[in-house]
C-alpha cells in the first residue's frame, strides 16, 4: 500500500511537470529576468542619465514642471528617482477625477538633476517580462487564471516529488556525469533539492497572491457581488475632497519628504500624487517605497492638506492575515532585495527554471531509448521533442532577440516598445518552425547555437552606441555594464552547451562497439 502510494505520487509528478511543464518554464525563466526589472528598463531605455540621489531636489524640478506645464490639471503623479530607477518621472490627468478610474495621463520624463524633458526611446524593458510571468501576454484575467493553475500544478508536483524521493537528500550529493539520462536525473535532483525553499516559497506565494481571484468563497459570503466594497474595506484610502473652484498656491512639496520620512522612521517616498494642484481643495499624498521593508503593503501612503500642509490620514495598519500575506508577497517579488540577495533570486530562479527544463528532458529521454534502434519517433513523442525545443532554446532566443531589437529598430520608430515585443514572439514562433524541420539533437544544436551567438552580438552591437561597454566601466556605470557582461556570459555558456551537446551527438554516431542495456530507474530515482 505504502508502496503504491509513492507509485501514485510518482506518476502524478510526472504527468503534471509534462503537461504544463513548457508553460512553467516561461514563466520562471521571464519571472527570473523580472527580478532586475528596472536594471532591464535602463539599458533598453539608456538615454536617461545616472546621479546621485537627491529627492527634495527631484521633486522640486518636477513641482516647477508641472506648474509650468499642467497648472489646470486634475491630478499630478511624480515617481522619484532611486538608486535602481535613474528617472524622474511625471504624469498628469486633465479629467476631473474619479474614485477607482485610471487613464487618460499624459507622461513625460525628466532629468532627475537638472529638470530638462528628456526624449528617451519607447520600450517595454523589463516591466515585458515581469507581465509576460504572470498575464502571459493575455487579456485580462485570462492570463492569471493560466499562470495561478501553472503556479498550484507546480505546488502539486513539487509536493509529490517530495513523497516520491524517500532518498532526497542522499540523491543531492548523488552526480554521475557523462552517463546520460542518470546525469540528467542527478542534476534534476540537485536543483530540486538544493533551491527547495525558493522552489516552496516563490510557488506558494504566487497563489496567496491571486488567492481573492481562485479563492474567492469567503468574499462572496460576506461581500455577494459587490468586491468593490472589500477592497475598500481592505485597502481603505483618506478621502480627498472635491474640487472648491478657488484658486489657492501650491506650497513646495519636498517638506513633506522629511515629515514623511519621520513617519514612517526612515522610510522612502516612491510617489507623490497631488490632487486638484492650485486650488484651495488640494491634497498631497506621498506613497512609501516598496524596497524599504519585506512585506509589500499596496497602498501605504501619507496624505496632507495641499495649503496648509496638515495631515489628513495614514494608511492605517493592516490586521495579522493581511500582514503576512503582504509578507508572501513581498517575499515574491523581492523588491526589498539588495544587489547581493537580488543576484542570489536570480540564482535560485534559474535553478528553478532548470529543474523544470531537466524534467521535461528526462520524461522524453527515457521514452526515446525504447525506439532508439528505429531512430523513428511515435507522433506524441516528436510533438513533445518539438515542445521541449522551442519552449527552452527557442525561449532564450527570442530574449535576446528582444535585447537586440532595442538597439536595432529606430529609436524614432511609431510603436516601437510594441515591435519589440513583436520580435520577441516572431523569433519564438521560428524556433518551432525549426524544431519541426530539424532532428532533435540537431536542433538543440543549432538553437542554442544561435543564442550564443545574438546574446554575443549584444554587447558587441552595442559597441556604436555611446553606451558602450567600454564607456560604461569608465563611467561606472554599473547597470549598463553589468548588462552588457551578462549577456556576455550568457551567450559563452549558451555557446559551450551546444558544443557539448554537438560532441555527445557526434560521440554516441562514431561509437561502433554495442552499448550496455541501460538499467531501468528505480522509483527513487524517478524525478520526471
Amino acid at each position: 500500500m505504502k508502496e503504491g502510494f509513492r507509485q501514485s505520487m510518482a506518476w502524478l509528478h510526472t504527468w503534471t511537470g509534462l503537461v504544463f511543464g513548457w508553460l512553467l518554464f516561461a514563466i520562471f525563466l521571464t519571472g527570473t529576468l523580472a527580478y532586475f526589472k528596472a536594471e532591464i528598463s535602463h539599458w533598453m531605455q539608456p538615454e536617461i542619465p545616472v546621479h546621485a540621489i537627491d529627492s527634495a531636489n527631484s521633486l522640486s524640478l518636477a513641482q516647477g514642471y508641472l506648474q509650468q506645464h499642467a497648472p489646470a490639471a486634475s491630478r499630478w503623479l511624480i515617481d522619484l528617482p532611486n538608486a535602481r530607477d535613474p528617472a524622474l518621472t511625471v504624469r498628469w490627468q486633465n479629467t476631473p477625477v474619479e474614485a477607482g478610474k485610471r487613464g487618460g495621463f499624459t507622461q513625460k520624463t525628466l532629468d532627475a538633476q537638472t529638470g530638462a524633458e528628456i526624449k528617451a526611446r519607447d520600450s517595454r524593458g523589463g516591466e515585458f517580462f515581469y507581465r509576460f510571468h504572470f498575464q502571459l501576454q493575455m487579456p485580462y484575467p485570462w492570463g492569471r487564471w493560466l499562470a495561478t493553475t501553472a503556479a498550484m500544478v507546480m505546488f502539486i508536483a513539487l509536493i509529490t516529488g517530495i513523497i516520491t524521493h524517500k532518498k532526497i537528500f542522499k540523491d543531492f550529493f548523488t552526480f554521475r556525469p557523462r552517463k546520460g539520462q542518470r546525469s540528467w536525473l542527478d542534476g534534476h535532483n540537485a536543483v530540486g533539492v538544493l533551491v527547495l525553499p525558493f522552489h516552496l516559497m516563490i510557488t506558494y506565494s504566487s497563489l496567496v497572491i491571486f488567492m481573492a481571484m481562485v479563492m474567492p468563497a469567503s468574499i462572496l459570503a460576506s461581500y455577494g457581488t459587490d468586491r468593490e466594497a472589500f477592497y475598500q474595506e481592505m485597502f481603505p484610502e483618506t478621502p480627498t475632497p472635491q474640487r472648491a473652484a478657488q484658486a489657492s498656491s501650491l506650497p513646495p512639496l519636498a517638506p513633506l519628504l522629511v515629515r514623511a520620512s519621520e513617519q514612517w522612521a526612515g522610510g522612502h517616498t516612491a510617489r507623490v500624487s497631488v490632487i486638484n494642484p492650485g486650488d484651495a481643495n488640494a491634497t498631497v499624498q506621498l506613497s512609501r517605497a516598496s524596497s524599504d521593508r519585506i512585506a509589500y503593503e499596496y497602498g501605504s501612503n501619507l496624505t496632507f492638506n495641499g495649503v496648509t500642509g496638515q495631515m489628513l490620514g495614514a494608511t492605517p495598519d493592516k490586521p495579522l492575515p493581511m500582514t503576512i500575506a503582504s509578507g508572501f508577497y513581498g517575499l515574491h517579488i523581492g523588491h526589498f532585495a539588495g544587489p547581493i540577495l537580488r543576484w542570489l533570486y536570480f540564482i535560485c530562479g534559474l535553478a528553478s527554471t532548470a529543474m523544470i527544463g531537466t524534467g521535461l528532458v528526462i520524461w522524453l529521454g527515457k521514452r526515446q531509448l525504447k525506439h532508439a534502434k528505429s531512430g523513428v519517433l511515435p507522433f506524441e513523442l516528436r510533438v513533445v521533442e518539438v515542445l521541449n525545443i522551442a519552449s527552452m532554446a527557442g525561449l532564450v532566443v527570442a530574449v535576446a532577440v528582444f535585447f537586440l531589437a532595442n538597439r536595432l529598430l529606430p529609436a524614432e520608430l511609431a510603436g516601437r516598445a510594441d515591435q519589440e515585443v513583436n520580435a520577441f514572439f516572431i523569433a519564438w514562433a521560428l524556433s518551432v518552425v525549426h524544431a519541426l524541420l530539424r532532428k532533435g539533437r540537431t536542433a538543440w544544436v543549432e538553437q542554442l547555437g544561435l543564442a550564443a551567438v545574438l546574446f554575443i552580438a549584444v554587447p558587441l552591437i552595442n559597441l556604436a552606441t555611446p553606451w558602450s561597454l567600454g564607456v560604461t566601466l569608465a563611467q561606472g556605470d554599473w547597470t549598463l555594464a553589468g548588462f552588457d557582461l551578462t549577456c556576455l556570459g550568457a551567450g559563452l555558456f549558451l555557446g559551450w552547451a551546444a558544443w557539448k551537446m554537438q560532441r555527445a551527438g557526434s560521440a554516441v554516431s562514431v561509437k561502433k562497439t554495442p552499448r550496455e542495456k541501460p538499467r531501468p530507474i528505480t522509483l527513487e530515482q524517478e524525478v520526471s
